[in-house]
């Protein structure tokens, strides 16, 4: 197994799902488009006036945030780029309503690693 010193820390382009856009009783929307590469870390914002649940596969309540929160999930930022967990390229992060937020959008900022 090669190990890199080199390996450069890469964001995609900001994805993004305004307030309005969110859909309640429990119909998911996707936060902008799929992952384009392998997620070594994210960075989800939820910067409306509501708490909200999300998921990962667009049915399953995986985690709540509260209005005006964010989370930082460091998947794999400490390892090489054979090894480790990743959220993989075509992934995708969903929202729904747990409250009807009213101002604000949500932010999905994704990571990866490049030798």
């Amino acid at each position: 197994m090669a190990y890199s010193n080199a390996v450069r820390l890469l964001a995609e382009e900001v994805k993004t799902i305004a307030h309005g856009s969110i859909l309640g009783g429990g119909v998911y929307m996707g936060v902008g488009t799929s992952l384009e590469h392998p997620a070594r870390m994210i960075l989800v914002q939820n910067y409306t006036d509501a708490t909200l649940m999300f998921s990962l596969d667009g049915v399953t309540d995986h985690f709540p945030l509260i209005q005006y929160s964010h989370m930082i999930l460091d998947i794999s930022g400490n390892k090489t780029i054979e090894n480790g967990f990743y959220l993989s390229e075509g992934q995708r992060l969903y929202v729904t309503q747990v409250d009807a937020p009213t101002t604000g959008s949500v932010y999905l900022t994704s990571f990866y690693g490049k030798d």
